[in-house]
């Protein structure tokens, strides 16, 4: 029976021992390396035609340890390939898919290669690309098109989602296009093509626009901008010009890059390799909002970080979105103010805690995982930022400088140039967060006041623990709470204290940061969403106490000031509603949502004040700003109540009677017609020819986008088969085309 005992044991020890053997024997390993793509692409020239011909050249090495015979290459489902050549040689191929979460990659895969270790080999990929509805990431139609990386538009070795990180590389781009249309990708322009010599992705945007270049920044604006939206570009074209200082001080020797940015309508806060893409309505608005300033921030720091430094290894994401959105906080904070740098963090402190309690290893996640931005980007960023305050910031970038000198970053070096805080970085790279700090209730004696404190995590937590007394004083302790223990802080003072915090800075990834104060009058780690619930109840005079004491502790929470403006609306408290949407407007970094709400409480107050001209001007800016689509309803149902004079021209008069016709029809193609294609499902017609009795459409109002784009709100009044008679608003995004004015969307329909 011993024998037997001892034999089992022996073979649950192998069974483990081989588990683990085979699971490092088959961790992915990169074989091919990108060197250059050149992509040349063909725009069809007819609105009908929804595919795309390309011819993609690849460079590729062999960056394994021995000779390589076979090479997949991985593209959408979407393109149907015609040929692949080798050498100028041409080859047979296979196609198979490759499973990812809910989608799945098309593979190419070739065979007979025989290309050394550290050889090159030159693959031509001829195929067409169909594009059944536009969306963010492509977009097609002959007078409008964006095709950006993950749209899987190109074929590439590594998978987007491969765990030691996607392909990145030079690469050219050419497009052929139709008279009126310009094209912009990354890099420099010539001879009709975009040559980037750093690293990147390769992507294009292609439409009707217009160039200005400010600050050795080049904007581009779809064509009709206004002044105000030149005056906005040139704002944010200085923004990223001081952030390209200001990483050449902070990172070393500035990248040859080509720093540009492109107004667009979808795929807003793409960046590469020194160009970042905005929506159109962030040059519409008032100032720069603060997802506007971070997006520019961000897109600079990764022309260091990714573009002229390579990023590659396990946990790359950690770097590539971790670090770059800590530095990207650094620059905010040094350009508006410590409390705008604060506000930022306690965002993504927020962000992060939403899915805290379900996320995994930070250095073992993948973008396939749903948490992998929320936690990659924020925890990974509050990660450097607790390393770089232990280290100090100067020695913290000389460690940067010195492993981008060595040719690129992956996180097993930088964990080793930091060996000295292996306990920290094991712990926050390699554990899931288990640590919660709390703080307990002051508990006074003679001469002194003693805190609780308790640690939950696996580490040892380096804090300060601040107090207040009853006088304004502010007292700081700083000591070590023991992992998984308990402790205290004791303040040597006869003042009364009202209110005590652990770890003051919120340098710590934490399961929950509600109970880092006492008293507690915040019971969410959200402070946005302690004041929401009431007001999402209309209970609100509850939102405004629970605003007011958010702000005694963040005054520049921007969105939750606006809260307490709309809250105070309610209540009838006009003039002081009025105060607190001026203080948000004079905020130096809002955020988008809070410049339209604010707006929108402005012109409620204007109109309760029987200002109604005055009403009308802020609904116009809040729409104006795109910030919230709730914002942007409210606003134009408030400019209907100010009786705003009904704006149109005749040519959408008759597009919306020839609309109502074709409605009525009962023809699928008639309404078709009048469609940009692409844009709507094939159900979208087909659920209102044949089933429409009644449509009639007339037009309240409409807002000017640019120079072939207009945003109609249309009174619609309509029947559809076996429903009863339904009204109410609908607004339309209409763009003008070669045939005329075609529908291009749906902002909202409020029809019922």
């Amino acid at each position: 029976m011993k024998f037997l005992a001892v034999f089992a044991c022996l073979a649950v020890i192998l069974v483990f021992a081989a588990a683990g053997h085979s699971q490092t024997d088959n961790r992915s390993s990169k074989t091919w390396e990108v060197m250059k793509y050149d992509l040349a692409v063909t725009l069809p020239a007819s609105e009908t035609e929804r595919s795309v011909g390309i011819r993609a050249t690849l460079t590729v090495k062999n960056v394994s340890a021995v000779s390589a015979s076979s090479l997949t290459l991985r593209i959408s489902p979407k393109a149907e390939v015609a040929s692949v050549k080798i050498g100028g040689g041409q080859v047979d191929f296979s196609k198979g898919e490759e499973k990812l979460g809910a989608g799945s990659l098309q593979r190419i895969g070739l065979r007979g290669l025989g290309v050394q270790s550290g050889g090159i080999a030159s693959v031509e990929v001829n195929y067409s690309l169909k594009v059944e509805e536009n969306s963010g990431l492509a977009t097609l139609t002959p007078y409008s098109s964006q095709f950006l990386p993950l749209a899987f538009w190109y074929p590439t070795p590594n998978s987007w989602y491969y765990p030691r990180g996607a392909d990145f590389a030079p690469y050219r781009i050419q497009v052929g296009v139709s008279g009126g249309v310009g094209v912009f990708s990354a890099g420099t322009a010539s001879g009709g093509a975009y040559d980037q010599s750093l690293l990147g992705q390769p992507f294009f945007v292609a439409g009707p626009y217009e160039t200005i270049t400010d600050k050795g920044v080049e904007v581009a604006l779809v064509k009709g901008a206004g002044d105000g939206e030149r005056r906005r570009a040139s704002e944010i074209a200085g923004l990223v010009s001081e952030a390209f200082a200001y990483y050449s001080g902070l990172l070393g020797t500035s990248p040859a890059a080509k720093l540009r940015v492109i107004s667009v309508r979808r795929g807003s806060g793409f960046a590469d390799a020194g160009t970042l893409l905005l929506d159109q309505s962030v040059f519409k608005r008032e100032k720069i909002d603060s997802l506007t300033a971070m997006n520019v921030a961000e897109a600079v720091v990764r022309v260091w970080l990714g573009s002229a430094t390579s990023v590659s290894g396990d946990g790359g994401g950690v770097i590539r979105e971790g670090l770059v959105r800590f530095l990207a906080t650094q620059f905010i904070e040094s350009k508006f103010g410590k409390e705008a740098g604060d506000l930022e963090r306690m965002r993504q402190r927020t962000a992060y805690a939403a899915v805290v309690k379900r996320d995994a290893p930070i250095s073992q996640i993948t973008p396939l995982d749903d948490y992998y931005y929320a936690t990659d980007a924020n925890k990974g960023a509050m990660v450097w930022r607790l390393l770089a305050r232990r280290t100090g910031i100067d020695a913290f970038t000389g460690v940067l400088k010195a492993n981008m000198k060595l040719g690129g970053l992956d996180l097993a070096g930088l964990r080793g140039a930091f060996g000295q805080h292996k306990d920290l970085l094991d712990y926050s790279f390699d554990q899931v967060t288990d640590m919660d700090l709390l703080v307990g209730l002051p508990q006074a004696g003679p001469g002194e006041t003693r805190v609780a404190l308790r640690n939950t995590g696996s580490i040892d937590a380096l804090v300060d623990v601040t107090a207040v007394t009853d006088k304004g004083d502010t007292l700081r302790n700083t000591l070590t709470i023991k992992a998984k223990d308990y402790g205290d802080s004791v303040f040597k003072t006869t003042a009364r204290i009202v209110r005590v915090e652990v770890d003051t800075d919120k340098l710590y990834p934490q399961l929950d940061y509600s109970n880092d104060v006492k008293p507690s009058v915040i019971d969410e780690s959200d402070g946005l969403l302690f004041v929401k619930k009431p007001f999402d109840r209309q209970d609100f005079a509850q939102a405004e106490t629970n605003a007011r004491a958010v702000l005694a502790v963040s005054p520049r929470f921007d969105d939750v000031r606006v809260l307490l403006g709309r809250a105070l609306l309610a209540q009838g408290k006009t003039s002081e509603a009025e105060r607190e949407f001026t203080a948000v407007l004079a905020e130096r970094l809002p955020t988008a949502r809070s410049i339209a709400w604010a707006n929108f409480g402005l012109g409620e107050a204007a109109l309760k004040n029987n200002q109604p001209t005055a009403a009308i001007s802020y609904y116009d800016r809040a729409i104006r700003s795109g910030g919230e689509i709730g914002a942007s309803f409210a606003a134009r149902q408030g400019r209907l109540r100010a009786n705003a004079s009904a704006v149109t021209d005749e040519s959408l008069k008759s597009f919306f009677a020839a609309f109502d016709k074709a409605a009525l029809s009962s023809s699928k193609a008639a309404l078709e017609a009048l469609m940009v294609p692409g844009e709507f499902p094939k159900a979208f017609a087909a659920g209102i020819a044949g089933q429409a009795q009644e449509w009639t459409s007339v037009i309240t109002q409409m807002d000017v986008i640019d120079a072939s784009t207009v945003i109609v709100e249309v009174a619609l009044k309509i029947k559809i088969i076996n429903k009863n008679e339904e009204s109410g608003n609908a607004v339309f995004r209409l763009t003008r085309t070669p045939e005329g004015w075609k529908l291009s969307g749906v902002e909202s329909f409020e029809v019922r």
